[in-house]
C-alpha cells in the first residue's frame, strides 16, 4: 500500500509526526479559547484497478469553523464493498489508537466517523453491525451515515 504523509488540507505538509501535530494543534486552538471536538474518519473509491483512501483529522471550533489534517493511501487489490467498508473502520481505528494519549492528555473524547449507510438499501449497510461494533467497543462515540461528516463529507472530498 502507498502511503502519503499527512498534510492540511491547504497542501502542506506537517512536519513532525501526526501525534506531535495533532498535539500542537490542540495546544494552539486551546490557547486561542476555542472548544474542540476532534472527528477521525476514512473514505474510499475504487478507481479502475485501485483503490484510493482518504483518512481525515477534522478539528471542529465550537461556532467558529474547522479545519482538518489529511492522508491518502493506493491500495491495488480487488475487494468486497463489505470488506472495503471493514478496511476503512479499521484505518480509522488504528489512527485513533496512535492519538489516544494525546487526546486523553488534552481530555478529548474523539467521534469515529464510518461512511456506511444506515439504510439497508444500501451496499455498504452490509458492514454497519461490525463496525459500530468494532468502534464501541473500544469505547468510542461512532457515527455512520447521515451523521458522518469526517469520513461521507471530508474525506470523500480527497478521494473524488
Amino acid at each position: 500500500m502507498k502511503q502519503e504523509q499527512w498534510r492540511r488540507f491547504g497542501g502542506t505538509f506537517l512536519t513532525g509526526s501526526v501525534a506531535e501535530e495533532v498535539n500542537k494543534a490542540l495546544i494552539a486552538e486551546r490557547k486561542a479559547g476555542h472548544t474542540l471536538q476532534v472527528c477521525l474518519g476514512t473514505d474510499s473509491q475504487v478507481k479502475g484497478a485501485v483503490i484510493e483512501f482518504a483518512t481525515v483529522i477534522v478539528f471542529v471550533r465550537k461556532g467558529r469553523g474547522a479545519f482538518l489534517f489529511l492522508r491518502k493511501e493506493i491500495l491495488r487489490q480487488k475487494m468486497s464493498i463489505r470488506e472495503r467498508m471493514l478496511l476503512e473502520v479499521d484505518k480509522t481505528v488504528q489512527l485513533t489508537l496512535q492519538l489516544s494519549a494525546v487526546f486523553n492528555t488534552h481530555g478529548i473524547a474523539p467521534e469515529l466517523h464510518v461512511d456506511i449507510n444506515t439504510d439497508a438499501a444500501y451496499k455498504s449497510n452490509a458492514a454497519l453491525s461490525e463496525a459500530m461494533g468494532y468502534v464501541s467497543g473500544m469505547g468510542w462515540i461512532c457515527k455512520a451515515k447521515p451523521y458522518a461528516f469526517a469520513s461521507s463529507s471530508c474525506a470523500n472530498k480527497i478521494v473524488q
